[in-house]
């Protein structure tokens, strides 16, 4: 028979560290957020209201851009379009533009970004991706509205190859902000963030 010494050196220790079980309820597991029902037709109508709107306007700009920039690629202007015509079509897709954004910034963000991080303004990288990306088409915009207007002054000849090079510089931004505004604003994100009443009082 083993005396209680031996017994003591075999017998595991009560402070030895035992595997961890992980129950339902740990923390570790992954927390999903719970499923919003579905809209209703006319729920949707409302919640998706501004998307449609907006989606009316930057198809505006969408068909400028392509137009612009199919005769930048191709070297040769639309059929039975004027090379004065050809430049006041990209001068008044800037003017357009400016106005938009600025009425964006001035109006319609601010209001939107009382709950949505998506349109909050900050400076720098504070500032929302949808806002960084205003900044980004501003700053290749100028330069393609500078060659225009020297064009349409007559200051230097138009260069269709040279146009293209001026576009390249924000078209990837701008075509990919004129899809992820309008995102944004479709009916399963805004009903994340406003109440089907609130959506619905909204002066826009």
């Amino acid at each position: 028979m083993s005396s209680s010494a031996d017994q003591a050196q075999t017998a595991p220790s009560a402070s030895a560290e035992v595997p961890a079980v992980e129950t339902a309820g740990s923390s570790s597991a992954p927390q999903t957020k719970p499923e919003l029902p579905p809209l209703s037709p006319q729920e949707f109508r409302a919640y998706n209201r501004l998307a449609e709107t907006m989606d009316y306007f930057h198809d505006h700009f969408r068909k400028s851009w392509k137009l612009l920039y199919t005769a930048a690629s191709t070297g040769k202007r639309p059929a039975g379009m004027t090379l004065k015509q050809f430049i006041d079509e990209g001068l008044s897709l800037v003017r357009y533009l400016e106005t938009h954004h600025g009425i964006e910034e001035t109006y319609f963000f601010p209001l939107l970004a009382k709950k949505m991080p998506e349109f909050r303004a900050g400076r720098g990288n504070g500032a929302s991706e949808l806002l960084q990306q205003h900044k980004q088409i501003h700053a290749g915009m100028d330069v393609f509205q500078e060659y225009l207007s020297k064009c349409r002054n007559r200051e230097t000849e138009l260069e269709l190859s040279v146009l293209k090079d001026k576009m390249d510089l924000w078209g990837d931004v701008l075509l990919k902000h004129l899809d992820q505004e309008v995102k944004t604003l479709g009916a399963e994100n805004m009903r994340k963030y406003w109440s089907i009443q609130e959506i619905r009082q909204m002066p826009i």
